[in-house]
């Protein structure tokens, strides 16, 4: 069993920590805010004091912050991760970021003589209570397959995407299918709500006809068909319409700066910047439908 530092407790990064020491690692986390830490602890974890305090002393730091920006200052600032962790450290970032971060970053562990992945998830939270998250992992073979063990302790599908950088790729590749895909179902159960179209009805024969996609047979945006989604619940977030127009703009920034052609993509960012700017920010992405009922 490993020495783990845990950096950033939130909604995702407490469940994934709570599994590594269900696992049996010996972890200690660190969060700005603190009950999350003492929510940790109640998990079993061992509390650290700073970023510094969770990185000294320990095999590796996983990492799982809100941005890039926040990745940079916890991994190279003066009292960051990489001034405290020893040559050797194995560091996993499971952050959704932009990938020119995750790159840099990834430099700097590098002529620090530490290994390095980025590793960001799917699942949300859900997955990452269950430990059945699928990960994204960009960096060398060598680092990847170090890593494999304690990913398989959070997750259940474990993907290297290539070099540094190509797990944020991929991450942000998935999430504006993902983005573009709900839209297009709320659209069709709002179409079938003004035609006298049944939403059990709807649900029964798209998810068995070509129209059948995650956003509908998984995760589907209205009360009913698969009891457990958000729609059941209010919207309450398992993925939050804030972290995906997030993950919409880093799309959008990086098919600007690679010169790709993604139309849908800026078009559903646009969407969910509405529906963000009307004060949904924390509502599950899949209350999308209530923009387009025009009731947001």
């Amino acid at each position: 069993m490993s020495a783990i530092g845990f950096i950033g407790l939130g909604n995702m990064g407490s469940h994934m920590a709570a599994n590594l020491v269900k696992a049996g690692h010996d972890v200690k986390g660190f969060d700005v805010v603190t009950s999350n830490v003492d929510t940790f602890v109640s998990a079993g974890g061992s509390a650290s004091g700073s970023v510094g305090e969770a990185s000294a002393g320990v095999d590796m730091v996983i990492t799982m912050l809100p941005a890039g920006k926040h990745v940079r200052d916890v991994y190279t600032g003066s009292d960051g991760i990489l001034a405290h962790a020893a040559p050797g450290t194995l560091l996993i970032d499971s952050s959704t970021i932009d990938v020119a971060s995750a790159r840099a970053v990834a430099d700097a562990a590098h002529k620090a003589d530490m290994h390095m992945i980025d590793a960001p998830v799917s699942g949300g939270v859900g997955g990452a209570e269950a430990g059945t998250l699928t990960f994204m992992v960009g960096g060398s073979d060598e680092t990847f397959e170090k890593a494999r063990p304690v990913l398989e302790a959070m997750g259940k599908n474990i993907f290297h995407a290539g070099g540094a950088g190509n797990g944020q790729a991929a991450k942000i590749c998935n999430n504006m299918i993902l983005g573009i895909s709900m839209i297009g179902v709320c659209e069709a159960f709002v179409l079938a709500e003004q035609l006298g179209l049944d939403h059990q009805k709807l649900f029964d024969i798209s998810s068995t006809a070509s129209g059948q996609c995650w956003s509908l047979t998984t995760y589907c945006p209205v009360p009913g068909p698969i009891p457990t989604t958000p729609a059941n619940s209010g919207y309450k977030p398992g993925f939050s319409a804030g972290m995906m127009l997030k993950d919409l703009k880093l799309a959008q920034e990086a098919a600007q700066a690679s010169d790709a052609a993604t139309p849908l993509g800026a078009q559903a960012a646009a969407i969910y910047a509405l529906f963000d700017a009307a004060g949904h920010t924390d509502t599950d992405f899949s209350g999308i439908i209530k923009l387009l009922r025009g009731k947001a």
